[in-house]
């Protein structure tokens, strides 16, 4: 895998924290577009990026490594090494067999699980969360924070104790002259003590040095980080803000702009910064548009307006490989499956379930090595979507299938092809499925009651336990209070003047809180109640005795009506537990595997193709029916 890898399609045309900020990575409240608009004028922005990350990690993870030369391996070449390493010649993404000769002594280090890196890294973003709430992660080892708030605090400290002194940490970009007479000179100043403050303290907790750059945007900001290195930091004045953008010796290294944009800039004589401010407008319009003319011509400038914004929670878990060579559908699969699990693992610690997945292959090019990619994805099935979080292994084999389904769209396998890359992406993460306050499947639950609730409440449940619970526990003689019994009495009164029964004839006693049913207006529970004579006399007259007889004539009743017969290792009652559309599309298998041996009571008539799912579905997961709320537990 590529660590550091050069921008894929999806971000080579620009850096994420130069995109507009998707909703829901607001910033936290507290922070109203009023104070951004007003810190916009006078932001200080600090970036800061870790030094030689991986080899820092692993160092920690083992103290004896700290003072030899160490180089973190990925494939065949060293992805990053510390400076001890760099100093007898490794360089990042050298070669192993350059780095042996450079350094024969060189430690070599696997990386390629990325477990231990970004569990530190955000680590480190939760610790500079703790100074500040505007903190913007930017791969693992870079961050933004906005400390315009704190620095506007300590100005006003200043300025009410009248000090007339205060002294710069760390570097000044070109060493300018500082002006105290100058509030954006003395804001700065005052944000590289900040800046300074949080560098000790993720040394201190965390045993990791960084570089920082502290300036008034997150452009100027990580641009000036790395001028000196490492463990050190560095402050942008206003006044050098032009020395610092001209000193970019190519337009691709301007934050931003990424490899398509450069190339069709080099097409028009434009190779770097100078370029790119003295060229006309209007020609640059012509040739990429107004807003894209309009962007980079902002950052040529040094001008970005983009806010710092927490991020949250991931939006997609990506893995990739890359090799010299894979020419073989066989060799797909494997790619994929060695993939899947890291992967599947990181989801279930997250607790969300992904909606889409990506497959990303890149194919050999000797003219273009980097982004000659092309992707493919699709929607996971519902059935797929609920089996994350649990055994991988009941999962991983239908994934594969999908995912090489999208490889065969890209590539045709009966012709020859060189692949250099294989990436998975699970995107579209939402959160588990719950019911809301707000919604009547909330109410139609048995809940616990909390702890603390009042006596009404604990006599109501009282009276709800000793209906519901009695024929599903037996042995268990629950009795309530004289109170609760009354209360039982009276219940039972109102709902036989208004012609209710006492529970829904069609629903086991554990599927619904009687209580709340009792609570609802009664059209609705004629809703819920279908008005047939004939099944309220069945409710009294032949309702079995006991809750399991309830659920089986339940289920034989809905498997008549429905026409389904189930093959002999189904478990009936876990299949009226599935939502109705896997329910349709199992039965739609079924009825298409042919006839088994064991019917439903008799055998089910052969449905007519044009309406074979729509007959499966259980007439008690109709989407328009509030009966689809009650389902056995």
């Amino acid at each position: 895998m590529e660590p550091f890898p050069p921008p894929t399609e999806e971000d080579e045309e620009e850096e994420d924290w130069l995109r507009p900020q998707p909703a829901g990575g607001a910033a936290p409240s507290g922070h109203s577009k009023s104070v951004l608009a007003r810190s916009a004028v006078h932001r200080v922005i600090v970036h800061m990026d870790l030094d030689c990350f991986y080899a820092q990690v692993e160092m920690i993870r083992n103290p004896e490594l700290r003072d030899k030369p160490l180089g973190v391996q990925q494939k065949n070449c060293v992805v990053t090494s510390n400076y001890e390493a760099r100093k007898l010649g490794v360089k990042k993404l050298m070669s192993l067999k350059d780095a042996k000769e450079k350094c024969p002594q060189l430690v070599l280090v696997n990386g390629e699980d990325l477990t231990p890196y970004r569990e530190m890294s955000y680590k480190v973003t939760e610790l500079l969360g703790e100074f500040c709430p505007l903190v913007e992660r930017l791969g693992l080892d870079e961050n933004f924070v906005d400390i315009t708030e704190m620095v506007e605090k300590r100005l006003k400290q200043l300025q009410q104790s009248a000090c007339s002194r205060v002294s710069v940490s760390g570097h000044v970009y070109n060493n300018q002259a500082i002006n105290l007479h100058d509030t954006r000179h003395v804001r700065l100043i005052l944000g590289s003590q900040i800046a300074e403050e949080l560098r000790e303290a993720v040394y201190t907790r965390l045993g990791l040095t960084g570089c920082a750059g502290v300036a008034a945007n997150k452009l100027l900001s990580k641009l000036v980080s790395g001028t000196f290195k490492p463990n050190q930091q560095t402050v942008l004045l206003p006044e050098s803000h032009p020395d610092l953008i001209r000193s970019l010796d190519h337009i691709q290294k301007v934050p931003g702009i990424g490899y398509k944009t450069a190339k069709r800039l080099e097409t028009l004589g434009i190779r770097n910064v100078c370029d790119l401010q003295a060229f006309p407008s209007a020609a640059l319009e012509k040739e990429l548009g107004a807003a894209v003319t309009q962007r980079i011509q902002k950052l040529s400038c040094g001008e970005d307006e983009s806010p710092v914004t927490p991020w949250g929670p991931p939006q997609s878990f990506s893995d990739e490989d890359s090799f010299k060579k894979c020419s073989s559908e066989v060799e797909v699969k494997e790619k994929i499956e060695e993939l899947l699990p890291n992967l599947l693992d990181r989801i279930h610690k997250d607790g969300r379930q992904p909606h889409t997945v990506r497959l990303t292959i890149r194919q050999f090019s000797s003219t273009d090595k980097w982004f000659n990619r092309e992707s493919r994805q699709c929607p996971i099935p519902p059935h797929l979507i609920q089996k994350f979080g649990k055994e991988s292994n009941d999962i991983l084999s239908p994934l594969v299938d999908i995912l090489l389904k999208l490889f065969r769209k890209m590539i045709d396998v009966h012709l020859p092809f060189h692949l250099t890359l294989l990436s998975v992406c699970f995107s579209n993460l939402k959160d588990l499925p719950r019911s809301k306050k707000g919604s009547i499947g909330f109410y139609l639950k048995q809940m616990s009651p909390p702890s603390g609730s009042s006596k009404r409440a604990r006599e109501l449940e009282d009276v709800s336990q000793e209906e519901g619970n009695a024929s599903w526990n037996q042995n268990c003689n629950r009795t309530g209070t004289t109170k609760s019994r009354k209360l039982l009495e009276e219940k039972k009164s109102q709902l036989k003047k208004a012609g209710i029964p006492d529970c829904p004839f069609h629903l086991p006693p554990g599927a619904i809180d009687l209580q709340v049913f009792r609570e609802l207006p009664a059209d609705i529970q004629q809703e819920i109640i279908p008005e047939k004579t004939e099944a309220m006399a069945s409710c009294s007259s032949e309702c079995p005795t006991s809750a399991l007889d309830k659920e089986k004539v339940l289920e034989e009743k809905t498997s008549r009506q429905a026409g389904i017969v189930f093959p002999p290792h189904v478990d009936t009652k876990t299949f009226y537990e599935l939502p109705a559309d896997v329910q349709e599309e199992l039965v739609a298998e079924w009825k298409n595997e042919g006839p088994v041996s064991k019917t439903m009571d008799k055998p089910a008539e052969k449905p007519k193709a044009n309406k074979g799912r729509r007959n499966a579905a259980p007439c008690l997961s109709q989407s328009n029916s509030l009966l689809r709320y009650f389902k056995p537990q």
